[in-house]
Formats: structure tokens, C-alpha cells, sequence
């Protein structure tokens, strides 16, 4: 099975490509929305994150997110210990998710696939790429949130530039290039990889 990393900055349109995979038979696992799952059920995270900054980060069985959020607000430190703990287990629950797809390819979705260190588990890897400027607007659209928490948001991520550099294939979402076209291309790409590997 090829396994695909999508990736990409805050706003970025990761989930509109990933959501046009899905339309394509590929199935794609969604690294947020699964760590925030795991993050109340993983007895694994939920001991060692007790361990890191006490019992009472949860509540009725349920991770207080506010509450580590304003821990890691400003402790650099305290957030890689954070990572180091979740992102782990981020990483075997998706291996055991791909194990049980039929399909010839598979997908993650992750604003931070380079930082976790998920990338190295893909075999190509997909960036969406979009301009600072409209990213910001998105994100502050979609979430609600200040331009100023959106920009903390964007500068614990790698930068842009660097992951343009280190990603197999980018597309382009400014709102001006048509997205399908470029999916449409990755596709073909990755149907010659589909056919080399004998999947």
C-alpha cells in the first residue's frame, strides 16, 4: 500500500484536497481530529499526560484542552513534552488504521506531519501550499480567532518555504489556480508509483 502525507500551513485548504481523495476512493486519516480522540482514550497519553501536569488536566474522563493549551501557551518546553507524547501514539494508531484499508493508497492529513515526525512513515508527500496573507484570513474566518493567535498558531509550524522543499509534490491554493487540475495530475503521478510498486 502507498501511504500519502498531506500537509500544509494553517488555512492552507489541506482538508478541501484531502476531501477531493476522499471522493477518489483514497481513504484519508485525519491526524487532528484522531489525536483529540486519543487524547481521551489512550490510557497511554492519558497517564503520561497526568504525569507531566497533574489529575486534574482531566475532566470526567475527558482531556481539558483549554486548560493544556494555556500551559503550553507560552512554554516551548512543556509543548515538546506535550508532542512527545502524543504524537507517538498518533503515529501507531495510524498504522493500524492503514492495515486494515483495502485500498491500493491511503492518506494522513496533518498541519504538522514534519514536526511529529509522521513523515517519515508516508511514502510521498503532498504539501498545499497557499500565501501567508490568505491563510491567515481563512484560519481567523473558520476558527473565530484574533489575527494574533492565528500568527502564534503559524510560527510553531515549520516554515512554508521548508516544507515546499522537503514535500514530493505541492499544489498551489490561492484562490486564483484551479485545485482539481493539480489533484488531478497528483493522481496520475501517483498511479505510475501505484504501478511500479506492483501494489
Amino acid at each position: 500500500m502507498i501511504k500519502i502525507g498531506i500537509t500544509g500551513g494553517i488555512g492552507s485548504g489541506k482538508s478541501v484536497v484531502s476531501s477531493l481523495f476522499t471522493l477518489a476512493g483514497i481513504p484519508v486519516y485525519m491526524a487532528d481530529d484522531e489525536s483529540k480522540r486519543l487524547a481521551n482514550t489512550s490510557p497511554v497519553i492519558r497517564k503520561e499526560l497526568k504525569n507531566l501536569s497533574g489529575d486534574d488536566l482531566y475532566v470526567e474522563d475527558r482531556l481539558d484542552r483549554k486548560k493544556l493549551a494555556s500551559l503550553i501557551f507560552s512554554d516551548e518546553v512543556l509543548l515538546k513534552k506535550v508532542n512527545g507524547i502524543i504524537h507517538p501514539v498518533v503515529g501507531e494508531d495510524f498504522k493500524e488504521w492503514a492495515a486494515k484499508q483495502t485500498s491500493t493508497c491511503c492518506a494522513m492529513e496533518s498541519a504538522i506531519l514534519y514536526e511529529s515526525g509522521l513523515d517519515k512513515e508516508m511514502d510521498v508527500v503532498l504539501m498545499v501550499y497557499a500565501p501567508v496573507e490568505l491563510r491567515l484570513t481563512r484560519a481567523m474566518l473558520r476558527d473565530g480567532a484574533s489575527e494574533a493567535d492565528v500568527m502564534r498558531r503559524m510560527n510553531r509550524q515549520t516554515p512554508d518555504e521548508l516544507k515546499r522543499k522537503q514535500a514530493d509534490f505541492v499544489i498551489i491554493n490561492n484562490g486564483v489556480q484551479p485545485l482539481i487540475p493539480q489533484v488531478d495530475q497528483f493522481m496520475e503521478l501517483l498511479s505510475e508509483k501505484v504501478a511500479a510498486h506492483g501494489v
